[in-house]
């Protein structure tokens, strides 16, 4: 059954409701969360504007912690003491309160150990804020990616519990929760880690619920280039797949230390997947492995590769579920090599990040054993997305390992 973008997302037909003529005066007051058309938010808790303005030292620059496509995000402390992240949203901008609503939406009435908390929010005058738990330390993009005293060392027992961790909440969100949620922009950097280095997913403004009835919702492309599957950058057909493609993407970022968005590998121009599948060609996997990983067990390092792999196939019927993916990582189970397929490789002409607006055109071609497609702005072609495998190929999920 298909599913237009407009009948099916989290927004639904939301907006805030704006304040009669006679009541104009008291608008800055009267916008809460609750207000938010057909569905109130009653887990969530309402903050005035004066209070997160006191709890960020009013948004004080030292402060600050991050930024996102939508918002920044600045470190707080409560009235109780209770440390929080602040993130605020431009209010002129429409994209950015439609990510707003759909991140309340989305989490409002979600708990779950490797999913950030939502604290609150504030919809007071032109403030658009959202309040979340604060975790110590930071993005997983930073620990791995960052420099100075941003960049942790990471050992392989931390390594694995971020991708088993990270796995668990995704296998939740695809299937625990009703309506499901396909949260679309999962990469490093809307990752979080705390005190204990658990992993926590973020960041749901792009999310969006997937009922059971419906096998994949048409919309306009989102995410960040590196991680998007190729089915969706392709025609925009969004299914649970895109989220374990992207997962895949990044347990091979956890365990070599890289980021996908690079392209320049051992002094060669090489796409990340690109580079590492050749490496799984040639039997050199070990080479992936990040160098500031000292020590670690071969055997369990490589199998979590091969899990990469299977998430990263270029055809999404190949790639397993989010539970599977968890008993994959976390049981004894024995991986069927021969059911690993080539990756979808994607390449940035210009080896910067990819910006699409509403004028964007994809052009794609459909043969028996590959296809290619081809994102342009103007008349300049920034993305090439290569798949090496038939697009109709099909295999049983029982046979993706053997027990």
């Amino acid at each position: 059954m298909h599913v237009s973008h407009s009948s099916r997302t989290i927004m639904g037909c939301c907006c805030f409701r704006s304040s009669t003529m006679k009541n104009k005066k008291n608008t800055s007051s009267s916008h809460t969360a609750n207000e938010i058309h057909g569905h109130p938010l009653n887990n969530v808790r309402q903050f005035s504007d004066k209070e997160l303005r006191l709890a960020t030292d009013n948004y004080h620059s030292r402060n600050k912690i991050g930024r996102g496509g939508f918002g920044t995000v600045f470190k707080g402390t409560l009235k109780d003491g209770r440390q929080v992240a602040v993130k605020t949203l431009s209010a002129s901008s429409r994209q950015g309160v439609r990510e707003f609503l759909s991140e309340i939406k989305t989490l409002s009435n979600v708990k779950h150990p490797n999913l950030v908390e939502l604290i609150g929010c504030c919809v007071q005058g032109p403030s658009r804020t959202l309040v979340y738990e604060h975790v110590e330390n930071g993005s997983l993009d930073s620990a791995l990616l960052g420099t100075g005293s941003s960049k942790i060392q990471l050992d392989w027992q931390k390594r694995s519990s971020i991708c088993a961790g990270t796995a668990k909440g995704l296998a939740f969100l695809h299937e625990e929760l009703v309506p499901h949620i396909v949260h679309r922009d999962i990469k490093a950097s809307n990752v979080l880690l705390d005190r204990d280095f658990n992993p926590k997913i973020g960041d749901f403004g792009l999310a969006k619920l997937f009922p059971d009835d419906i096998t994949h919702i048409s919309t306009k492309i989102a995410g960040t280039t590196g991680y998007l599957a190729p089915e969706y950058a392709l025609g925009g057909q969004l299914t649970m797949k895109a989220d374990i493609y992207s997962f895949g993407v990044l347990i091979l970022e956890i365990i070599s230390g890289k980021s996908s968005s690079k392209t320049t590998r051992g002094g060669s121009h090489k796409l990340f997947l690109e580079w590492a599948w050749q490496l799984y060609e040639e039997g050199k996997l070990l080479e992936l492995v990040d160098p500031d990983m000292k020590e670690y067990p071969e055997k369990e390092v490589i199998k979590y590769i091969k899990v990469a792999f299977f998430c990263t196939q270029s055809v999404a019927s190949r790639r397993p579920s989010m539970t599977q993916v968890v008993d994959m990582l976390s049981k004894e189970i024995r991986l069927n090599d021969n059911q690993i397929t080539a990756p979808g490789f994607f390449m940035d002409s210009r080896e910067s990040s990819l910006k699409k607006s509403p004028s964007d055109s994809v052009i794609g071609q459909i043969s028996n054993n590959s296809f290619s497609i081809t994102q342009e702005i103007g008349e300049q072609s920034l993305l090439v997305i290569q798949v090496t495998s038939s697009p109709t190929e099909k295999c049983a999920m029982d046979s993706l390992f053997l027990i």
